[in-house]
């Protein structure tokens, strides 16, 4: 369409439902896995890009089932932390599976994402972000492997906000052995969605719509703890 043409001068009214974010929705379903257990997520918007993250998580052993607005999740099972290629190159948020596979399982396989609009975007700063945090990183031929029996809290500096990064490590850290500060982190409101989510987990983090963010790792987070989390953002 090369022009969109709007007649105004007649007034509105009525409502209108405002659905959960996306942008919210795909770390928080990431962040599932990092405990196993059962998990109900509501107001999840129904869009391909989720259709494609609960298609991965299945991939991965995750038991899920999306009705409506809802969506539940059983990662009680999971049997594999490599993220299918075909799968990854349908969409780029996929790259949010990284940071909880590694911290649970203590290895992930990935590959180069796509399904980006708006142009290639590298994955650099996730990949320095998980290494600073003690990850072992080896890529061959587009597959990016992370190994570590363990995680380290380090001090991360982002050289710009990335959203994705600054989630990314939000959730590698909850798990890692000692504190780590994010200082130059993203502030947007899905940020502080995917806290709220952790901490229900039993993550200790703090500063999230700040520039700076805290997180104490803990040995265990618990999907138990949670009945069910509204995507409020």
């Amino acid at each position: 369409m090369a022009s969109l043409q709007i007649v105004g001068g007649k007034p509105l009214s009525g409502e209108l439902r405002i659905h959960g974010a996306k942008n919210a929705a795909l770390p928080i379903l990431a962040g599932a896995i990092l405990a196993p257990g059962q998990q109900c997520l509501d107001d999840v918007p129904q869009l391909l890009d989720i259709e494609v993250m609960l298609e991965i998580l299945r991939s991965l052993g995750v038991h899920t089932d999306h009705h409506r607005q809802r969506v539940t999740l059983d990662t009680t099972s999971i049997h594999s932390t490599v993220i299918p290629e075909t799968l990854m190159g349908k969409m780029r948020s996929s790259i949010f599976l990284m940071g909880p596979l590694l911290a649970r399982f203590g290895e992930v396989t990935v590959f180069r994402p796509g399904g980006c609009a708006i142009g290639e975007r590298p994955i650099d700063l996730h990949l320095a972000g998980l290494k600073a945090l003690g990850a072992t990183i080896v890529e061959r031929h587009g597959e990016v492997y992370c190994s570590a029996s363990r995680l380290k809290g380090a001090e991360f500096h982002l050289r710009f906000p990335s959203v994705g990064a600054t989630e990314n490590l939000m959730m590698a850290a909850t798990l890692a052995e000692g504190t780590t500060i994010i200082t130059n982190a993203a502030k947007e409101p899905e940020i502080v969605d995917l806290q709220n989510f952790l901490r229900k987990m039993g993550a200790k983090i703090s500063g999230a719509g700040t520039e700076k963010i805290v997180i104490e790792g803990v040995d265990q987070l618990a999907l138990s703890n949670i009945k069910s989390f509204l995507i409020e953002s």
